[in-house]
This record gives C-alpha cells, structure tokens and sequence, in this order.
C-alpha cells in the first residue's frame, strides 16, 4: 500500500496547502513536499522488482490491484505498481518537486496558496502516471498533469502566459486524442481474448498476437502499424520532438522558472516514458521493422541537432535552456530505437540524468533573473563577481549538459552513443549516430557563448539597485542537484542496474521478431 500513501499524502498535502494562508504557504508547502521524498526513498531502498512490469514472468513491485467497475466486456482497474523503468521516474519527481517549491520562495510573491497547492497537485497526477498499470487510471493522470500546468503557466507566468498556456493545452490536448484513438484501435483489435485494460494484459496480448479482429478494415500488421504511428504521433508531442516542438520554448518563457523545473525535469519524460511502455514494449515488432526504424532515428536525429541550432540562436538565457531540452528528448529517440542493452537503458538512464540537468539549469537562470530582471545574454555580464556562487553553479550545470565526465550527462550520452552505434536494427546506425554526436559541438558552442557573455567578463548590466549574492534558500536547491548529477555520474549503478533490469525483457521481446540481442 505504499503507492497509496504515496499518492494520497501527496493530494491531502495540496488540499492543505490550498486552504492555507499565504504567508504560511511556501514553507508549509516545503515541508509537506518532504514527505513524499522520504517515502520514495525508503521506497527505492525497499525495490526489489525484476523484469518490466508490463512482460510476462516479472515482477512488478508495490504492485495493487483491486477490480474498479465494468465498461461493457471490460473490468477497469485500481492497479497500480513501479519496474526498474517507472520507479527512477518516480523519484525524480518527488526530488524536483520539494527543490522546485523551495526555488520559488522569492519569485512567487501573490496567489501563494494555489501556486503551491497546484505545484503539489501536479506531483501527485505525475506520481500517477508513473505508477498507474491500468490504461484508463492511466489516462485520467496523464490528463490531470494538464490542468495544473495550464494554470501555473497562464496565471504565474509572462506577459504572454495566456497565450503559451493555451498554446500547451491544445498541443497536448490534441496529442492525447490521437494517442488515445491508437490504443483503442489495440484494445478493440485483440477482441474477446481481452477483458480488462491493464496495460500488462494489453502488452502480453499483443505479444502473443492476439490481434485477430479488424478495425477501420485494418487487421493485423496493418493495424499494428497505424496504432504504431497514432501512439507515436500523440506522444511526440509531448517529448517533444521535431516539428511537433514549437509550444515548448513558448511555455518555458512565459512559465516561472519553478515550473520549468518541473516542465523540462518530469512532465516531458511523459512522453519519452510513454514511447518506450506502448510503442518500444508493446509495439516492438514495428519499431524494429525497417524503413520504421530509420525513420524513428532520423527523428531523433533531427530534433538533436535542429534543437541545438535553434538554441545557438537565441539571446534569450532561458529560451536557450528550453531549445536545449529538444535536442536532449532527441538523444533519448536515438537510444530507444537501438534496441541494445546500452542504448535503451542509456536513453532511460537519460531520462532521469536530463530531469536533473535541465531543472538545475532553468533553477539558475530563475536566480540569475531574480537579481538582475532580465534573462537576455547581451544584457548581462561580470555575474560571476556579483553572484560567484549562483554563477559557477550555472557553469556546473552547463558542463553537464555538455556531457563532462564525471557527471550524470557523460553516462547518459556515452551509453546512448554506444547503444546507437551497435544497432542491427537501424540501417545506417553508425552513420545517424554519428551525426547525433555532432550535436555536443552545437551544445558546446551556445553554452560556452551564453556563459562567455553573462557570467565572465566586465560587468555591464545598468541597474538602479545592488546586484548581491542569492538567498541560502535559492542557491541551496542548485547545490542539490548539482550533487546528485555528480552522484550518478561517479555512481550511476544506482540508478542505472534497475533499469537495465526492467529493459532485459524488451531486447528478448526484440529477439522474437528477429532482432539481434547483444
């Protein structure tokens, strides 16, 4: 019942926060927050799952399931339960929610009760995404993430917040109708041999190719192929990838930092996690037929170096952070559809390593604009003298992106690189890993202009006030994170051994449709 506690302290936390005063609010939301961190972490000491969750013979840990009610032929389902591939992803996100709700203490200044009370809201529909087993549970948190979001975003937000809170609303919005048309057309293909929505039934179904009734006059590999293509489409939105990108820089802009933390951190692995559940696991045979897995590789190719060129053009600091995390979600494509050990589990191990890259940065380009108002490059300078804490923890971050050894994004780039490379289901994958690899060129030459010009050099930015040294409670976040990026990247068997655990299963399901396993 530990998933239980884990959503319900969660949801009772926001209810109590809502109702709170405002001056009690950032601290009572802090405090509160730390009680689905402790419980994840007592949880990631007790995990002792093997295999993945939705593939016969594994173990599925913290596991409940109670029968919800009947819809026709099918029983829905309360079931819940966390593998090696969810389980990491859960734990980001109660760790980015508590530094994330700490971070904003000096930038939310009104409406403090409902900022916080829906940034513990949004944590509890993320929990729920990670740990639901049961399509329609499933779908009602993956909706839920939404509401929340909209609203930090068109209340808290820019001059522009309605229009990018809309604009994120109907992108996702639109993503989630074709990725629901995609399953159905499963759920109703495999007929009367499936009575619930589990998403273990589905994907053993599947896999047992149960797929004999016709929909839409589709049957067989065409269905499988359609479903493939309408599940990818829906969640490509929400990674995002190229052209399905252009909601998120506008998002990121207008959102405060805060909740860009948690945009770029966790609501985007979404969409990466998604893939690699429906299309990767259930969906396997398709993803590893060509000219599919050419294509899905020259998607990701596309959205790493198109991402990092469209970061170099920016002037914007943050704009620059938000363009960054597409050609990252890029690298993740690349990974999954390798199909070898290192590569997916390189690209879920990155999953979790660009969560903590992306909130760290966004987190110091928040504390950056809280002391000198304004996000543009051209317009800063010298802040490593004013503020050399804050600054060489940006530098930190920057480093880790570019993938430094010894930290969390050299891992997740240098598996993912190896993973790609030795595919023998991409035709070409040297060569589109190659060309991936440029990408760190592009990452390098932006980041190092970006700090060249806003951190070193002469002070130049004109203000009416003192620049100063931030906060204990601002920096103390960044130096969180940046600890736990080291951490995994001197020790990412920490993380790194479950997930090659629950990603086992998906390469010998990859076998049986004739891939190579390595």
């Amino acid at each position: 019942m530990l998933i239980e506690l884990l959503l319900a302290a969660t949801f009772l936390s926001a209810l109590w926060v809502f109702v709170a005063s405002d001056e009690t609010a950032p601290k009572l939301a802090a405090w509160l927050s730390l009680v689905p961190l402790g419980l994840s972490l007592y949880m990631w000491t007790q995990f002792d799952a093997a295999g993945n969750g939705l593939l016969a013979g594994s173990e599925i840990a913290f596991e409940t399931q109670i029968d919800w009610f009947q819809f026709g032929q099918y029983t829905l389902q309360y079931h819940v339960g966390v593998d090696g591939v969810s389980f990491p992803l859960v734990v980001l996100v109660t760790v980015l929610t508590t530094l994330a709700i700490i971070s904003s203490w000096t930038p939310i200044d009104e409406r403090q009760s409902q900022f916080y009370g829906l940034m513990l809201l949004i944590e509890m529909a993320l929990l729920g995404v990670f740990t639901s087993l049961d399509f329609f549970l499933w779908f009602i948190f993956w909706e839920a993430v939404l509401i929340p979001m909209y609203f930090l975003i068109a209340v808290w937000g820019g001059p522009r917040r309605k229009y990018a809170g809309a604009k994120f609303l109907l992108y996702t919005n639109l993503g989630s109708l074709v990725m629901f048309v995609g399953l159905f057309m499963l759920v109703l293909g495999l007929g009367d041999s499936l009575t619930q929505l589990s998403l273990p039934a589905i994907a053993q179904g599947l896999q047992a190719g149960e797929l004999s009734r016709p929909v839409f006059g589709l049957a067989g590999a065409d269905l499988r192929a359609v479903a493939f293509l309408l599940l990818f489409l829906g969640f490509a939105v929400k990674v995002p990838v190229v052209p399905f990108h252009t909601w998120l820089p506008d998002a990121h802009v207008q959102a405060p930092s805060p909740v860009s933390v948690i945009l770029a951190g966790v609501l985007l692995k979404m969409g990466t996690y998604a893939l690699l559940r429906f299309n990767f696991t259930m969906l396997a045979d398709v993803a590893t037929s060509s000219p599919a897995a050419e294509i899905i590789a020259a998607v990701g190719v596309v959205s790493v170096i198109y991402g990092a060129m469209l970061a170099l053009a920016q002037r914007d600091l943050k704009r620059i952070v938000a363009y960054s995390s597409i050609s990252s979600m890029g690298y993740v494509i690349v990974g999954l559809v390798a199909f070898t050990p290192h590569g997916m589990s390189g690209a879920t191990f990155q999953m979790v390593s660009h969560g903590l890259i992306s909130g760290l940065l966004f987190m110091s380009v928040g504390v950056l604009y809280n002391a000198t108002h304004t996000r543009m490059v051209g317009d800063m300078g010298g802040l490593a003298d004013k503020m050399p804490l804050t600054a060489w923890i940006f530098v930190a971050g920057s480093f880790a992106y570019m993938g430094l050894p010894l930290m969390s994004g050299f891992v997740a780039e240098v598996l993912i690189f190896i993973g790609a490379f030795d595919s023998t289901v991409v035709a070409g994958a040297p060569v589109f890993t190659a060309i991936a690899m440029f990408g760190i060129v592009i990452v390098a030459g932006y980041l190092l202009w970006a700090m060249q010009r806003a951190i070193f050099g002469p002070f130049e930015l004109e203000t009416d006030y003192d620049i100063e040294p931030a906060p204990v409670h601002d920096v103390a976040p960044l130096a969180v994170l940046l600890g736990l990026i080291i951490l995994l990247g001197i020790q990412p068997d920490l993380v790194y051994e479950a997930i090659q655990d629950a990603i086992g299963p998906v390469l010998e399901l990859n076998s049986v449709f004739g891939g190579e396993l390595r």
